[in-house]
């Protein structure tokens, strides 16, 4: 086989693994946006559902069911629930009228007959009968599942209260706030000190300690973030939390100096290589006009690098927005609206890594809906930064 018979396998080979890569990414994005938008277009399920507990055999609307261990579905044009189980030596009888009209979940249903059993309403859209065993352990209950309406867009954006158990309401902007406040914090901070050190390294460094000094650098690039996380919640939060003399340093402002020391390495790492691929050129024409080493370091150099530098500032960024595990263990998990630094907050990170384990239901969909405003966040914050450069570079 020659070379050029060679040149076509390989050209067909990368593009073919091309194509399955995109179309892989694509089926990522496109389920994870389509988990994330059912709880606004659909109910949870299609009508009412029973779930029976410690009863072996029931009859429900006249259909005898035997150790049934999954939903008992009613259908959804039905008016009423009668229930009928063995109790001792008699038969326990359950009627339910339902309210169809009604969207106040705790009066769509109306108890018409009961023997003996016990109601109550654990979380919203959930009844549960409980009939007396011999010990409180064995106590037979019957769960009444009710379909959750879709949840209002709007009202999950905006709402102020996270209450995904009980009450089943699902606000998002004290987390949204904390996301911002802890990325744009740690960028405000990081990438000043970040491009201080990229330039000092580019332009100031003799060249072995500036090579010494990018291995080091280069490895804490990649030092897990759960590290990161440990030296907050062992240094940043006690320093925290004695400096201000507050009752707990697992705060916003913790959260912003680990974030801040995280996004350090990448940008810059990247912010360096952009300034020492400046031409030589554009160095020796600036000095030669009088300018000093620093003058043409700040006003030649790096503007020179501006593209570099803003891919630099965007990974930061997308790293801060996207950090997980060290906000975690030192932004205290709060989830409320604050602006101040000394308040604990949570993340869109934190809540869908803490939450996910256990949750189900619309809460577990509520958790993908997190995932598609979080990539709208980061993709939003991306454009803003590409399109200032532009702006920039048509400026210049």
């Amino acid at each position: 086989m020659n070379r050029t018979h060679i040149d076509v396998f390989f050209k067909h080979l990368f593009s073919i693994v091309a194509l399955f890569s995109v179309l892989a990414l694509g089926a990522i994005l496109l389920f994870v946006f389509v988990q994330g938008s059912m709880p606004f277009f659909t109910s949870t399920a299609a009508g009412i559902r029973l779930v029976s507990q410690r009863i072996d055999e029931l009859t429900v609307n006249g259909v005898l069911y035997q150790n049934h261990a999954t939903f008992i579905e009613i259908p959804k044009n039905a008016s009423s629930i009668s229930v009928r189980f063995p109790s001792g030596e008699g038969e326990t009888a359950l009627d339910i009228a339902l309210n169809t009209r009604e969207k106040d979940p705790e009066k769509k249903l109306t108890v018409l007959r009961n023997d003996g059993g016990t109601l109550s309403y654990p979380e919203a859209y959930v009844y549960t009968l409980s009939w007396p065993g011999t010990i409180a352990a064995l106590d037979r209950k019957l769960h009444i599942i009710l379909p959750e309406p879709p949840y209002n867009g709007a009202k999950f954006l905006t709402g102020l209260d996270w209450r995904p158990s009980r009450d089943k309401v699902f606000g998002i902007f004290p987390m949204i706030a904390g996301t911002l406040l802890a990325s744009f914090g740690a960028i405000l901070l990081g990438v000043p000190i970040a491009l201080l050190c990229a330039v000092f390294m580019a332009e100031f460094l003799p060249a072995k300690l500036a090579s010494f000094a990018r291995a080091g650098i280069e490895l804490l690039a990649g030092i897990p973030s759960v590290v990161y996380g440990f030296f907050g919640l062992m240094v940043i939060v006690p320093l925290v939390r004695n400096t201000f003399h507050l009752p707990s340093g697992n705060t916003l402002l913790s959260a912003i100096i680990v974030l801040a020391l995280m996004i350090l390495p990448t940008v810059i790492t990247i912010a360096e290589t952009s300034l020492r691929a400046a031409p030589l050129s554009i160095r020796e024409a600036s000095l030669s006009l009088g300018a000093s080493k620093m003058q043409t370091a700040w006003r030649v150099v790096l503007p020179h690098a501006n593209s570099g530098v803003i891919a630099a500032v965007i990974l930061g960024i997308s790293r801060a927005v996207g950090e997980t595990m060290a906000v975690i263990l030192v932004a205290g998990n709060s989830p409320q609206l604050t602006l101040s630094p000394l308040e604990s907050v949570r993340t869109l990170t934190s809540t869908i890594a803490m939450e996910m384990g256990y949750a189900s239901g619309r809460h577990s969909e509520m958790l993908f809906s997190i995932g598609v405003v979080l990539f709208s966040i980061i993709l939003i914050l991306n454009s803003l930064i590409l399109w200032f450069r532009r702006r920039m570079e048509m400026d210049a």
